[in-house]
């Protein structure tokens, strides 16, 4: 564990948000769920308590259909199947690795928006899970997520951090950064993303309006993504931290430090598998 933290003092930090990050590097276990401390149980349309971890964990053992869309939504849930003409050869479905669940009560916006909304609130609870077709960018929240760490857990980390990043949720930036890094890799490996179901209560936090007046990175976002080939989810990650020092670091030195978080991430992963 020393070694761990004592090869953190550069690229990467576990401090904030970014301290789940440090449990999925060390934890032993298949799946992970993890929920973020403003969030309480929420209720169905039935007014039952949302079973969270449960519903992290048929999703994630269940297959996933990102290649083919299923109009009527989860195929493998009690009460659904494929739609007519879906190919047969297609129907065994992929392994599902990331379960990307919702929030009731504060949307998930930017700030900017938030700002200018500060009264919306979502309280739309919808019965359904989808799988995130491939190709189809996301970002992934820590604030209710699970995941298999075995497949894909080297894919999420703490790269992208803003310079005056605060501990508001909307000017987070690692969640976003390491989340299309983990779609990318998903998708490459032909490994599957459902969102939509378990749903959490997220309470109100902070004022957007401050979070508007720090630093801010959107505008880079559609050139964040390469194109990748590799084979394994380390193959991926390291191809991503090659092409973002060689292509985003010209548009702002802040990509170079991410490149630099990604590169160290991989080295901390060996230490773990070997030595912890």
């Amino acid at each position: 564990m020393d070694q761990i933290l004592g090869s953190t003092t550069t690229a990467i930090s576990f401090s904030g948000h970014s301290c789940w990050y440090f449990g999925y590097l060390v934890s032993h276990k298949k799946y992970i769920v993890s929920i973020d401390d403003d969030c309480i149980l929420a209720r169905d349309d039935q007014g039952n308590l949302i079973d969270v971890v449960a519903q992290h964990i048929s999703n994630l053992i269940q297959p996933a259909t990102p290649f083919f869309f299923n109009t009527l939504y989860d195929p493998y849930r009690n009460g659904s199947d494929f739609v007519r003409g879906y190919p047969f050869r297609l129907r065994s479905g992929v392994n599902c690795v990331l379960s990307c669940g919702l929030w009731l009560n504060l949307a998930d916006y930017g700030a900017p928006t938030q700002a200018v909304k500060p009264d919306e609130r979502n309280h739309c609870y919808i019965d359904v899970i989808l799988t995130v077709p491939t190709r189809a960018m996301m970002l992934v929240s820590g604030i209710n997520i699970g995941f298999n760490r075995e497949a894909m857990g080297l894919a999420l980390f703490p790269g992208l951090r803003l310079s005056r990043e605060g501990k508001i949720r909307w000017e987070t930036m690692e969640d976003i950064w390491c989340g299309m890094c983990a779609k990318v890799v998903c998708d490459h490996l032909g490994l599957g993303v459902k969102s939509f179901l378990p749903y959490v209560w997220r309470g109100d936090s902070g004022d957007a309006l401050e979070s508007v007046k720090r630093d801010g990175k959107g505008e880079a976002d559609e050139e964040v993504v390469p194109f990748l080939t590799a084979i394994t989810a380390k193959d991926c990650m390291s191809k991503i931290a090659v092409i973002v020092r060689e292509r985003l670091a010209l548009l702002d030195p802040v990509f170079n430090k991410a490149a630099d978080a990604m590169e160290e991430w991989l080295k901390l992963w060996e230490i773990v598998g070997s030595d912890v």
